[in-house]
């Protein structure tokens, strides 16, 4: 299967089933929140926001490939797990470098806004 089709279907089914084989094992992983190598704990990431992100949805705007770069344009919306619930959304941009092997050797997240604009959707009455 072409590897941007398993990052488009990663994507929809996220943080469910991903493909942890197109990541090299010592993947480079960064985000505002978070800065880190290696797969494992890649998933341990993946299982924190499996265990605290109520209704999460990971909706892909836009997937292409450059060389050895992948970019995806996204949202991701979800209901924190606090007793009022707020909704949260943060879009942003994904790069994420190719090595020789074809495998995820870089995951680079951004967003479009700063951390402290998500943590301020936290107190926000709708």
């Amino acid at each position: 299967m072409d590897l941007l089709e398993i990052i488009k279907q990663d994507y929809a089914r996220f943080p469910q089933a991903q493909t942890y084989s197109i990541y090299a094992p010592d993947v480079h992983f960064r985000d505002p929140v978070y800065n880190f190598r290696g797969i494992d704990r890649y998933k341990d990431m993946i299982k924190f926001i499996t265990t605290w992100f109520r209704d999460l949805q990971l909706e892909l705007h836009s997937i292409e490939r450059v060389g050895d770069t992948i970019q995806t344009t996204w949202t991701m919306r979800w209901r924190a797990p606090l007793p009022w619930r707020p909704p949260i959304s943060v879009s942003g941009w994904t790069e994420l470098k190719l090595n020789r092997e074809g495998k995820i050797c870089a995951h680079y997240d951004y967003w479009h806004c700063s951390k402290w604009d998500v943590i301020k959707q936290h107190f926000r009455y709708n």
